[in-house]
């Protein structure tokens, strides 16, 4: 299927592993160039090499919890089509486990670094009355539990804030919307598992009993997330905007 996506330019924060690497890929497989933004210069540069595409892929290090770089991202790439909303690493724990700095620290990068990018943006979207903004957010925002409370909580948010915007900025030609993975094969996946084994277990080396009951018996793969973002930001779903996908196999119905 051609998504008619050829030569739209693609940022993607988080973009050096996981999802954000696995979306590189996909939009790269349907012609678009892509700018990689994350904190680790040599992780992207990896990353970029292994993507075999060095006349479509660009490199950006840069500390998202930080709001004037931000700004110098929007700055230094202004001509995006499609921007995607990824990085972000919040911690596990309970209220009682999390100082408040970790609070600060997470949410500086992910609910802010996805809320002001947005904005910056959506702001040079509205003038060229085109564009898409995908915010890669996650389950728990609908599933909140207390293992996960500050990442549930800012999910939650950004989905809330997600709906709002989106439902304004298609005057504007422009469409925002979200994806909310469940458990996926990531380095983040085993590291958050690892907290929850230590914290219920008392053995973080215990983290894969943590991980039982999958729908479909498995993880989602990064490429199904991807596939998921490329599909949606493509005309073919030109109506899209103000949603958040769940992508969790079925897994908020099975009680």
């Amino acid at each position: 299927m051609d998504l008619k996506l050829a030569g739209r330019r693609v940022l993607i924060t988080g973009g050096s592993k996981g999802i954000g690497a696995a979306c590189a890929r996909v939009f790269l497989a349907e012609g678009c160039s892509v700018v990689l933004v994350a904190r680790d210069a040599a992780r992207l540069a990896a990353t970029a090499a292994a993507l075999g595409e060095a006349n479509r892929v660009t490199t950006h290090a840069a500390d998202l919890s930080v709001s004037a770089e931000r700004e110098a991202i929007a700055a230094a790439f202004p001509d995006i089509d499609i921007l995607v909303n990824n990085a972000g690493a919040i911690p596990a724990g309970g209220l009682l486990d999390l100082s408040m700095e970790s609070w600060e620290q997470a949410w500086a990068l992910k609910v802010m670094g996805y809320i002001h990018l947005t904005k910056l943006y959506l702001g040079q979207m509205k003038e060229r009355g085109a564009g898409v903004i995908v915010n890669v957010i996650g389950g728990a925002g609908r599933s909140p539990r207390y293992d996960y409370v500050c990442g549930g909580t800012g999910n939650a948010a950004l989905m809330a804030f997600t709906g709002a915007v989106g439902g304004r900025s298609p005057e504007w030609g422009v469409r925002v919307f979200g994806i909310n993975p469940a458990q996926t094969r990531t380095d983040r996946i085993i590291s958050l598992s690892k907290t929850r084994a230590k914290i219920k277990l008392g053995d973080e080396e215990r983290w894969e009993e943590m991980l039982t009951g999958l729908p479909f018996d498995r993880l989602i793969e990064p490429e199904e997330i991807a596939n998921a973002a490329a599909f949606l930001s493509s005309p073919a779903c030109g109506y899209v905007s103000g949603t958040v996908l769940d992508v969790d196999g079925g897994g908020a119905f099975r009680g």
